[in-house]
């Protein structure tokens, strides 16, 4: 399902047509509540970067939304060293001069960038000594359908997409409560499926964790 296609479903559905600002808020609404119930694949994204030796702040991603896994690489080795998450107040603790160096080992999220507000920054500890490469995985938004006009979500899994676009417009609509209830739970219905495959089925496989089985009676 494409945005026009996905358009076209919602009115018809509600047999109303909605201007275009509001439904692309239905659809980006819809969106947001979904990818921050499940974690699909296109919810990741990889990036690499580089510390500065004797300055412990370093600068994320600008679409960053929260970390998978924030590694360091090591300069002679290349060894990997993925760095435990602590908050701000143990690594000021357990490093309390910015000018003891090493190795990192712990990450926090410091807060919003001096330059930038809008923007947050990691604080690591130990202050590193040298210039590590760095691998980060982290959570973000993808492109919008509104924009890209086909996604992962709306290519793979669309019910999810259209039951929770249709809560939307229809609560916009300030429609019958039955019907708002029919769409809210087909919604959760669809999210209950997709679910089971982000949270579930791609978080296993048959020769660690065995097939489905459904018992026999």
């Amino acid at each position: 399902m494409n945005y026009a296609a996905l358009v076209a479903a919602v009115s018809s559905y509600t047999e109303n047509t909605f201007p275009t600002v509001d439904m692309n808020v239905f659809i980006t609404q819809a969106e947001k509540r979904i990818y921050n119930t499940v974690q699909i694949p296109s919810l990741r994204k990889n990036v690499t970067g580089i510390t500065s030796a004797n300055n412990k702040y370093l600068q994320c991603p600008t679409d960053f939304l929260s970390t998978f896994s924030l590694a360091a690489i090591d300069p002679t080795t290349g060894a990997y060293t993925f760095l435990l998450n602590k908050d701000v107040n143990f690594i000021r603790e357990a490093y309390p001069k910015p000018t003891s160096t090493g190795a990192p080992k712990y990450y926090a999220i410091f807060g919003p960038r001096s330059d930038n507000e809008a923007e947050l920054t990691f604080i690591l500890g130990p202050t590193p000594n040298a210039g590590y490469s760095t691998e980060l995985h982290y959570f973000y938004y993808p492109e919008s359908i509104v924009t890209a006009s086909n996604t992962w979500l709306s290519d793979n899994y669309d019910p999810v997409l259209l039951y929770g676009t249709l809560v939307e417009a229809y609560t916009y609509m300030k429609g019958e409560p039955d019907m708002l209830a029919f769409y809210d739970g087909k919604y959760k219905e669809a999210m209950g499926q997709l679910k089971r495959l982000g949270d579930g089925l791609e978080r296993q496989d048959a020769y660690r964790n065995g097939q489905a089985r459904v018992p026999v009676t």
